[in-house]
């Protein structure tokens, strides 16, 4: 019988609420978080981690609990929880450009989440800034759909980078691996992606019809790339169909 603890984060300016195993955060969070502090106590310097997963698995969510998690616990060096989606390219840049996808041409206003859809240079710039200093970062606005520049301030001594592409094989992007002191990959089942990500369309306003058309259409390719095309990482946990969390 698991012990379900239930909290409430605001992520990207929504109130959700979540439920964590308490066996999964005493054996499988913790752990992990004591991790990461012991690589910044080894050498007295920033450390990165790259916490990737395809759509749907709650990264945000859980880089926010870890935040949290690590501002509870004493002998925890605070963490800081950053996003990948305010990389994304500009809006008006993303209506007026295309990607090529199996010879075809196709809007990226279609398939926005996309690899293609992010400036992984302009990752890699930030990346090796906050190496040296400071840095800040930009956000994504979900209210107006776009990117604002300079908006966050990432200062921590832990960062928590989260995101779908971090690990991925393609050259523009497997050149930031080493920007990571660290990496943890959760992987989970497509199927119940699926369902999650036409849920969440659902949810949104969209029909079931309409919401099953664009998770074939644009989610269910960047599922698939990132469970197939991404590096493995140093550490795997496997996302399980109740929400929980075990190593894989």
């Amino acid at each position: 019988m698991k012990n379900w603890r239930e909290y409430q984060f605001k992520v990207n300016g929504l109130l959700e609420k979540i439920q964590y195993n308490q066996a999964t955060i005493d054996n499988l969070f913790i752990p992990f978080l004591k991790r990461l502090t012991e690589i910044q106590k080894l050498d007295n310097r920033r450390v990165i981690c790259f916490i990737v997963a395809a759509p749907a698995t709650g990264k945000s969510t859980l880089t926010l609990f870890f935040e949290k998690l690590s501002r509870e616990i004493d002998e925890l060096i605070p963490v800081q929880a950053v996003g990948m989606d305010g990389f994304h390219y500009r809006s008006d840049f993303i209506k007026t450009h295309s990607i090529n996808r199996g010879g075809k041409s196709i809007p990226m206003s279609a398939v926005k989440g996309c690899p293609e859809t992010f400036d992984a240079a302009k990752i890699a710039e930030k990346l090796s800034e906050l190496k040296n200093s400071d840095a800040k970062f930009p956000i994504y606005d979900r209210k107006i759909h776009d990117v604002i520049d300079d908006a966050l301030e990432v200062n921590g001594k832990i960062i928590l980078f989260e995101g779908n592409w971090l690990l991925l094989k393609d050259q523009n992007w497997k050149d930031l691996r080493r920007f990571a002191d660290y990496t943890l990959m959760i992987t989970s089942d497509p199927a119940m992606l699926r369902d999650r990500l036409i849920q969440r369309k659902v949810q949104g306003g969209l029909s079931i019809e309409d919401a099953t058309a664009f998770y074939e259409s644009s989610d269910s390719h960047n599922v698939e790339r990132v469970l197939r095309d991404s590096d493995s990482a140093d550490e795997t946990w496997q996302m399980l169909d109740d929400n929980d969390y075990e190593l894989a």
